[in-house]
């Protein structure tokens, strides 16, 4: 049987939103089997919580919002992925902030944080979201779709006019039976340019954003010190981001992603289009019977 995680003991983490600039500390609790991932604001009059969903997106600005119970949480999506990549079913997050910490600008040091305090497999079946048929949604000359297939994969292109994106390769596809989230894809961090740091400050963004937590650009090259992480880490930055915001789902997809110049945005108006379509998923559970040949070295969904 695939079954549910949750972590084996709380863990802390301290840091700053990307967005608000704001210290915010962060707590990750574990949580009993088919409870789901639970976002909790600590710092409210009265402490409030709400189970992560693709409906609760508010605001996909640079990062995923979600809202829920009179709470409002920003910037999750690193933290998803992180979850998503380690198999993560049930978890409570809390925090003192309207804003998860930024940390260094990818999901590396959430999996340090999760693998540090330990995995607790859970006597529960992993409920998967099988896309039985392709859906596709599009803006402008963007879009994004699943498709069936027995196994995890993404294919995503990127297309910026700068001078750094001639020499980093645009598009990667990913086969998560064959490689590994956390070596291939967990330490891609956020990017953006200097150019517009001034427009996002003034309209209450980016204000803790730094050279430490993310990739900056002037008009010609990379600012960071130590250049890149991957030749192509802003392409997996994208790809990082968008397992995050696919696993508000709340479950793991087994589905073929495919996307270009998708963002927060169309990657939850995918989601949406994918649940709210009955015809075009359903359930699924291994439990005694065989699990597809896809599944087989899909780490770490099997135990």
């Amino acid at each position: 049987m695939i079954r549910q995680r949750t972590i084996k003991s709380l863990v802390h983490a301290t840091g700053v939103g990307l967005h608000t600039g704001a210290r915010v500390n962060l707590t990750l609790r574990p949580a009993a089997a088919s409870s789901g991932i639970w976002f909790r604001r600590t710092d409210l009059a009265e402490p409030r919580e709400f189970r992560v969903s693709p409906e609760a997106v508010c605001d996909t600005r640079l990062c995923s919002a979600l809202e829920g119970n009179g709470a409002r949480v920003a910037t999750v999506e690193h933290l998803m992925s992180a979850l998503a990549g380690l198999g993560i079913d049930n978890l409570h997050i809390d925090l003192d902030g309207p804003e998860v910490p930024i940390l260094d600008g990818s999901a590396a040091p959430f999996v340090y944080l999760l693998q540090s305090t330990g995995i607790e497999v859970q006597n529960a079946a992993k409920r998967f979201i099988r896309v039985k048929r392709t859906v596709r949604v599009e803006d402008g000359d963007k879009w994004a779709e699943f498709a069936p297939h027995e196994g995890y994969t993404l294919a995503f292109k990127i297309d910026f006019d700068h001078p750094v994106f001639k020499h980093s390769a645009r598009e990667i596809k990913l086969d998560f039976a064959r490689q590994s989230y956390v070596q291939e894809v967990s330490r891609a961090r956020t990017f953006g340019f200097m150019r517009e740091v001034e427009y996002l400050r003034s309209n209450g963004l980016a204000l803790g954003g730094t050279l430490d937590n993310a990739i900056v650009m002037d008009e010609f090259r990379v600012l960071n010190s130590d250049g890149l992480r991957y030749a192509d880490e802003f392409v997996k930055h994208k790809v990082l981001d968008a397992v995050g915001d696919l696993y508000l789902a709340g479950h793991p997809i087994l589905g073929a992603v495919q996307a270009y110049k998708s963002g927060h945005g169309l990657n939850n108006k995918l989601l949406r289009a994918l649940l709210d379509d009955a015809s075009a998923w359903e359930w699924a559970e291994f439990r005694d019977e065989g699990v597809p040949a896809g599944l087989l070295n899909l780490h770490p969904l099997l135990t």
